[in-house]
């Protein structure tokens, strides 16, 4: 018999949410956590890191000068701002603990329990792990019927690049820093570069520098999302090197030096206090021995997988270390269902139709099913309103009127959603609706009557609707600039074509 019925290896969102399910079916549980509880999606990830913004934000709108008061002599420190984002992280680890303390032992109302291992595991053979654990000599061995491999992502690098964690840093170290950094350079204009661009414009203390070697940034969204966040980006301060080649990045001194190359062929060289890499993340698989095992793998090292199941069916692999969406909502997603494969009792495979995230710039950015850009590359026909935010109620007296939503649907009498990206405050409260629509391919008509409350910005996403239906209070013929309606289909060329 199995010392456990499964093994969760990683205890990150993914992991921690597969443990959890698992023991919900009255599972005998282990997981194991070689770092911190919580793994990345904690500490060095989704919940630090939006903290952060967070705290920007409320900075950022204390400088204000348009509110009818000012606020005067603000202090920011980097040490200050650190802590609140501890206090944050220490939050949630302590209700992970709490949870775990309280269902370690099986009960006589409940035959679940979860043991946690601290160490580092291996495989020995598809049924068996070896744990390292983090004192010598700390070692032990664990078998289960089951494995869930959740062991996350980390920082992709450059080999070009030397990251030291001191001057040439990845996300990893943004905690290591000891005050704000008087001058940074991005490397990687995806969303995490331009959410950590916007963090540190946000507080003021910090020159900015964004390498872009696209044409744009955020450059899978469509342009009119993309031009808003790099419009506002740039009248924070940052400096964006676009359509830019990085020719070199090394330390200098106690500076950061790069050169890049202009798409003109031109090239510059600029000094400054700290680097930051971010350039995508990189699944982490070394150590576990999983090809020892015959678990078969992807050319970046990810785990390959149909359903979280790997090639070998009591293996299961969910989050990042499959190199597919990396979000902490579906991390857990895909650890519950793996853990509801285990037991037999998920009968649907995972849908992603309606995945959604929120990316964490200026505008907030929440974006859910398809964008223009990916219905015109599958060629789907489909309708499409704009509804700016300057129309809203709940922006115009946050005074916060820089945003749009966008609604995307079939283009038929149906009305089907295909999509939605909002941007401007409160954007991501219009998600939840959409993705349960989406979800059970509901017409976007049964939004146009429901009653929201007021002042709210979902009623902005309303009156989008209402503009499809050619029912809507503002009139697209009168706002010309704020308000867009089209229809967009596809001539003998296969180019988009619209009305």
């Amino acid at each position: 018999m199995a010392d456990f019925d499964a093994c969760v290896i990683g205890s990150g969102p993914a992991g921690f949410a597969a443990a959890m399910r698992l023991w919900d079916f009255g599972q005998r549980v282990c997981l194991v956590e070689r770092s911190r509880l919580g793994g990345v999606g904690i500490h060095n990830g989704a919940l630090s890191s939006k903290t952060l913004w967070e705290l920007s934000c409320d900075y950022r709108g204390a400088q204000r000068r348009d509110r009818g008061y000012v606020a005067n002599d603000l202090h920011v420190s980097f040490e200050a701002v650190m802590q609140v984002v501890e206090q944050a992280t220490d939050a949630r680890v302590g209700h992970m603990q709490r949870q775990l303390r309280a269902l370690a032992e099986p009960s006589e109302h409940h035959p679940g329990s979860i043991t946690l291992v601290e160490g580092t595991a291996r495989f020995l053979d598809p049924h068996t792990l070896a744990v390292e654990g983090p004192d010598a000599g700390d070692r032990r061995r664990i078998t289960a019927d089951h494995f869930i491999i959740a062991t996350g992502s980390h920082p992709r690098s450059l080999p070009e690049v030397a990251v030291d964690g001191r001057r040439i840093i990845t996300s990893d170290h943004i905690g290591r820093l000891d005050r704000f950094p008087r001058s940074l350079v991005v490397l990687g204009a995806g969303v995490v570069g331009c959410e950590f661009a916007t963090i540190f414009a946000n507080f003021g203390q910090t020159k900015v520098y964004l390498i872009d070697r696209a044409e744009r940034i955020l450059p899978f969204e469509d342009p009119d999302v993309s031009r808003v966040c790099s419009t506002n980006l740039e009248h924070k301060g940052v400096t964006i090197h676009h359509r830019a080649k990085l020719v070199s990045m090394q330390a200098a001194g106690d500076e950061v030096e790069y050169t890049i190359e202009h798409h003109t062929g031109g090239r510059e060289t600029i000094r400054v206090d700290k680097a930051l890499v971010s350039i995508g993340r990189l699944p982490s698989t070394a150590g576990l021995g999983l090809e020892s095992i015959g678990v078969e793998l992807g050319p970046q090292g990810h785990v390959l997988v149909e359903d979280t199941r790997t090639n070998l069916l009591h293996i299961h692999a969910v989050g990042d270390v499959t190199l597919d969406v990396a979000l902490v909502s579906v991390g857990e997603i895909e650890g519950r269902h793996a853990a509801e494969l285990i037991v037999g009792h998920a009968s649907e495979p995972l849908c992603y139709d309606n995945l959604s995230t929120i990316m964490f710039l200026d505008p907030e950015v929440a974006a859910i099913g398809l964008n223009e850009q990916q219905a015109q590359k599958q060629r789907i026909p489909y309708r499409v309103a704009s509804y700016h935010y300057s129309l809203v109620s709940r922006p115009i007296a946050m005074r916060a009127t820089d945003g749009f939503v966008k609604l995307l649907t079939t283009d038929d009498e149906e009305l089907r959603i295909l999509g939605m990206r909002a941007l401007g405050v409160h954007s991501s409260t219009m998600l939840e609706a959409i993705s349960l629509m989406i979800q059970h391919s509901r017409s976007a008509r049964d939004l146009a009557e429901l009653l929201h409350p007021h002042p709210a910005v979902t009623e902005g996403l309303q009156d989008c609707v209402r503009m499809l239906m050619g029912s809507s209070i503002y009139k697209p013929q009168v706002f010309q600039n704020e308000l867009r309606l089209s229809r967009i289909g596809y001539g003998d060329g296969g180019e988009p074509d619209g009305g």
